[in-house]
């Protein structure tokens, strides 16, 4: 895909700062990196642009940033609901994934990133199974991705599974033009025994690469981890040696302010996903407390079938509201949330010089139309944005200094046989399941 040169004249909000914001702005893109941004009349004088998008009505800030998911899961979307977790994973979503081949997985992602698209998501951070045709997918969409193949460490898989983690790696770290990143995805602690994460140790450590691992998701998952090996998850997972390594934690709900603190020393990036934890009744991670200890957060929105959207502005808004109810009404305030999905999410995830509009970033724009009955008046953009925006008041999104949706229509798939293939796939997966039941 090309990259272009492209001028954008309105407000900006380059999250460099909690007072920076230009009501007549002007942003300038070359290279797939941020040229200049400033005032009207701050890009160069002699540089001419290939695009220009003068229009007053739009919002120029970062694209977001979703943390973690799970992109073919859109196919189980609305499958399983209203049930615990266990029994939703062992009585449901186990065997329906089960059924799904690589092409399932390839057109289930394409459908969740022309959803990412469509609601200013970026950058998504995947785990899941045939990560091959999820980075197919990715390279295809345009987006900006961190892939990891799902690893279980038990069981007649756990080598097959490091083999295809290292083949994903040899195969598409740094491709894409250097938009999709691998790391190693071993599922969480109670699915990979210590011996099989000093493997994962070694192979992050022989391709100089992060992990991605689920970490104190529920209190069952702490229960069980006490009772067989007599530590936390967050402390056997120092004791094994993970955090020596980068690591990317998805959820951390049951963690102490001990624990807290070990996930600072180490620069564990955490993820939270405040309405996946809400469905599945697992708990509220204690984003306040951690933010105090410094430790680095981010927000994803976990896969569809436990959200069941991937709609990154309700998620910001939820994640603010859910530490007010727990840690108080100041709580993770508007600004502080937003850059929790833009340039501190891309911290936590170890991303360089992504989630501002600053020279010399990544190209990662995304426009929203800000002339719409819910945006007004304008008091405060910044609350707006994370308590009143919807999703759909996204209209143009450039990743990597390409643009790949314009005024809401996505350029680089095909939304409609996109949908169309992925509820023929659906359908045919829950009659063969149905007729196995009889």
């Amino acid at each position: 895909m090309a990259k272009q040169k492209i001028l954008f004249r309105g407000m900006i909000l380059p999250m460099t700062g909690k007072g920076d914001f230009y009501a007549h702005g002007e942003l300038a893109i070359e290279d797939g990196k941020i040229l200049s941004v400033g005032p009207l009349g701050s890009a160069p004088q002699d540089w001419r642009p290939d695009l220009i998008f003068d229009k007053p009505g739009l919002l120029a800030m970062p694209g977001l940033i979703n943390g973690h998911t799970h992109a073919a899961m859109t196919i189980l979307r609305s499958y399983a609901d209203d049930l615990p977790l266990m029994e939703w994973l062992q009585e449901k979503i186990w065997p329906f994934e089960a059924k799904l081949k690589g092409d399932d997985i390839y057109w289930g992602t394409k459908l969740a990133l022309v959803e990412m698209l469509l609601s200013g998501t970026t950058t998504m951070v995947d785990m899941y199974d045939a990560m091959d045709r999820v980075a197919e997918a990715t390279q295809e969409s345009g987006l900006r991705a961190i892939i990891s193949r799902g690893m279980i460490g038990t069981g007649a898989g756990a080598a097959k599974a490091m083999q295809q983690s290292i083949q994903l790696i040899k195969d598409w770290h740094g491709k894409a033009d250097g938009r999709i990143t691998v790391m190693l995805g071993p599922h969480a602690p109670y699915t990979c025994p210590p011996e099989y994460l000093q493997e994962v140790i070694k192979v992050s450590e022989a391709y100089n690469v992060g992990i991605n691992i689920h970490l104190a998701e529920t209190l069952g998952e702490v229960t069980d981890m006490l009772r067989q090996y007599g530590k936390s998850p967050v402390r056997l997972m120092e004791e094994v040696g993970l955090f020596k390594r980068q690591v990317v934690a998805a959820h951390s709900v049951f963690v102490d302010d001990a624990e807290i603190e070990l996930l600072a020393k180490h620069r564990v990036g955490v993820v939270h996903n405040p309405e996946s934890n809400m469905k599945l009744s697992s708990g509220v991670c204690p984003v306040t407390k951690m933010l105090a200890a410094g430790v680095k957060v981010g927000i994803g929105t976990d896969g569809a079938s436990s959200n069941n959207n991937l709609d990154m502005f309700g998620e910001m808004r939820t994640a603010s509201l859910l530490q007010k109810v727990n840690f108080g009404s100041t709580a993770l305030p508007a600004y502080e949330t937003l850059e929790l999905a833009t340039v501190k999410g891309a911290e936590a995830l170890g991303l360089q010089n992504l989630g501002q509009l600053y020279p010399g970033f990544k190209a990662d724009v995304i426009m929203l139309d800000m002339h719409q009955p819910h945006l007004y008046p304008r008091h405060d953009i910044v609350a707006h944005l994370v308590y009143a925006a919807h999703a759909s008041d996204v209209q143009n999104v450039i990743i990597d200094g390409v643009l790949v949706m314009e005024n809401r229509q996505v350029l680089t798939l095909d939304t409609e046989k996109t949908m169309q293939e992925v509820q023929s796939r659906a359908e045919d997966i829950k009659q063969r399941l149905a007729a196995e039941v009889k």
